[in-house]
């Protein structure tokens, strides 16, 4: 099933416009809000590649990802239950670092285990609470939580200030001397709310965008 957006598009970008001249600017500069949504069938596969796709370019990422998922598919494909049937060699064979490894390891045991939740479960769960949950994950922080409310769960109101991108073109939009803190960002954005995941998608955009 195709994942949808916790809110409607047109409004929080309707909402955005209203909200802030220099945003309302920016997202017409960049134009219509396209964002579609990562289709992975659970957290599990959504986590697994955001462990693979940490400090590495897309296209060797995407390499990479595609192996791992070649090893695991005679087992029954991206599932923790797969992970354990296959061997360390085979998983380093594929490309994963050690670090990464282990961190799909964790992933795998804390899914079992009921620390991640399911697809499920986590659409009934607090953007908090998931931040809580996951980032127990070895490898898995903050940032890539944010990532997942974002781009997986179409989660409205995410504001991820530890993402460099989005503190770049905070900066930009405002014509600030000093990088912004993160503080500084959150206080500015309340008046976004409960849209900021839409306003960082049009943050990021801007930094494609020529003026």
């Amino acid at each position: 099933m195709k994942p949808k957006f916790q809110y409607v598009p047109a409004d929080a970008v309707a909402h955005l416009r209203a909200s802030d001249p220099e945003l309302a600017a920016l997202i017409d500069r960049v134009g219509p809000f396209t964002l579609e949504l990562h289709q992975a069938r659970t957290l599990f596969e959504s986590l697994m590649r955001s462990i693979i796709y940490q400090q590495l370019h897309g296209k060797a990422a995407s390499t990479i990802l595609g192996r791992v998922l070649t090893v695991l598919k005679p087992h029954g494909g991206a599932k923790p239950e797969a992970l354990a049937k296959v061997s360390d060699e085979a998983l380093r064979a594929a490309g994963l670092s050690r670090a990464k490894l282990l961190a799909i390891r964790d992933l795998a045991a804390k899914c079992l285990a009921g620390v991640v939740p399911t697809l499920r479960e986590a659409h009934q769960m607090a953007d908090d609470e998931l931040v809580a949950r996951l980032t127990e994950v070895r490898g898995i922080g903050p940032w890539s939580v944010h990532m997942l409310l974002i781009f997986r769960l179409g989660r409205p109101d995410v504001m991820p200030t530890g993402d460099f991108a989005v503190r770049l073109a905070f900066k930009q939009l405002y014509k600030k001397r000093r990088d912004p803190k993160p503080e500084a960002i959150l206080k500015h954005t309340r008046h976004w709310q409960p849209y900021r995941s839409v306003a960082s998608w049009y943050l990021w955009r801007s930094l494609d965008t020529v003026n």
